[in-house]
């Protein structure tokens, strides 16, 4: 397919291979390139302008490229003179049935070089008129450019950073009573702890305190927890007040840089959610795992020993009992066996109390690290449950209206090129 260039025009002419040749690759060469091409020029000669081949496959199908079409029926050097006008009239005639009544329909030889000049006029014609239009059109894109830049103003907005992010999921942790839910669970272990491993005298007494996590409906051993809600106090005046601060500071901080009309679309991409963010957020804290419901290893160990201690003191003094009533009934009194010049059952009572107090003061301490660690790890998870709403409802739309100010100015930029 050799073709040349017209620097003067921009033409580029391309020479397509015979559309009807018995080659299939011929044909699927034409029919790709005749729907990318500016200008058609389709060249015909006398013995076979009428096939239908070339009228019901291409001309046909291709009415509507009337205005960009051109038809030259070359070898006219081989027709008598007084045939010349009768075949350019059938064939515009033809091409009429086609659709391509308006079609400019050129008679040239390439060997004798008649109506050469007029084909290459045609064609140069349609290519200066297309480059006129093209030209006319970009100027339009430039100014219409132009007057979107200054209508909508210039500059990129600063977009969604990990730190504006981490702020925004702060604030809503705060606004959605997490630190009261981490309390909770702190609380939680330490009741739970000393229930488990507590002084066996004293640890009964733990039951008539109340579960702060079953008191805000967060300890549900097998509920389904995206059926839950919690029981923390709904969000009042100021907690709503702290969420809307921190979305506008939010969308303050993406915004900043933008136009001013693109700043006010951020903001409120912003604000589409907040009404339905409170609701959201006590939904994330209901379905976050807070493992309530798990033991500590210690536990199991501290509460055999404090048994083991108090049966300890109980059998001192069971001995001490029997001592006294032998003593009372006047009966003979054993022997009792001395530990240091102390009584045994002496021994085993002040022995088994204070193993009992030692181990429920150490419970206490291992349980208040435990209790913070867990309380961490709660906070991490939660916090992680309300930045996972912080990105559907607030992050995302606001991220989605930066990208497309950014898709604005480009179009701008090449416009205006």
């Amino acid at each position: 397919m050799p073709g040349f260039a017209d620097e003067g025009t921009g033409l580029i002419l391309l020479d397509l291979p015979d559309f009807d040749s018995t080659r299939a690759a011929n044909r699927e060469i034409v029919e790709r390139m005749v729907g990318l091409v500016d200008v058609l020029v389709w060249v015909l000669d006398p013995q076979k302008y009428a096939d239908a081949a070339v009228h019901n496959d291409f001309l046909t199908p291709l009415a509507s490229h009337g205005a960009v079409t051109l038809v030259v029926l070359n070898q006219v050097d081989r027709l008598p003179e007084r045939d010349l006008a009768p075949v350019l009239e059938s064939l515009k005639a033809i091409l009429a049935r086609d659709g391509l009544g308006k079609v400019q329909v050129i008679g040239a030889s390439a060997v004798a070089g008649t109506g050469v000049d007029k084909v290459r006029a045609a064609i140069r014609q349609v290519a200066t008129q297309r480059q006129a239009q093209s030209q006319r059109l970009g100027a339009d894109a430039t100014a219409a450019s132009a007057r979107l830049a200054e209508a909508s103003g210039s500059g990129e907005a600063a977009g969604v950073s990990a730190a504006s992010k981490a702020r925004l999921a702060e604030e809503l942790a705060v606004a959605a009573n997490v630190p009261v839910v981490v309390d909770a669970v702190v609380r939680s272990y330490r009741l739970e702890a000393t229930r488990r491993t507590g002084w066996p005298v004293t640890r009964w007494l733990v039951r008539f305190r109340p579960d702060p996590l079953r008191r805000l409906n967060l300890r549900r051993e097998g509920a389904n927890p995206e059926l839950n809600r919690t029981s923390l106090p709904p969000a009042g005046a100021p907690e709503r007040a702290r969420t809307d601060a921190a979305v506008r500071d939010f969308a303050d901080a993406a915004s900043d840089g933008a136009p001013g009309p693109w700043r006010a679309v951020i903001r409120g991409a912003a604000r589409e959610g907040r009404e339905q963010l409170p609701d959201a957020l006590d939904q994330a804290i209901a379905s976050t795992e807070l493992k309530a419901g798990g033991t500590s290893w210690w536990w199991t160990p501290f509460n055999i020993i404090q048994w083991f201690a108090l049966l300890t003191a109980l059998g001192g003094f069971a001995w001490l009992g029997v001592l006294a009533a032998l003593g009372y009934l006047q009966l003979p009194v054993p022997e009792v066996p001395l530990v240091e010049g102390w009584p045994v059952p002496t021994v085993m009572i002040a022995g088994g109390a204070l193993l009992g107090i030692v181990l429920a003061v150490l419970a206490k301490v291992i349980a208040g690290a435990a209790a913070r660690a867990r309380g961490a790890a709660a906070r991490k998870r939660l916090k992680g449950s309300v930045a996972a709403v912080a990105e559907d409802f607030v992050v995302e739309p606001v991220a989605l209206e930066v990208s497309r100010l950014a898709s604005f100015n480009k179009a701008l930029q090449a416009a205006a090129r």
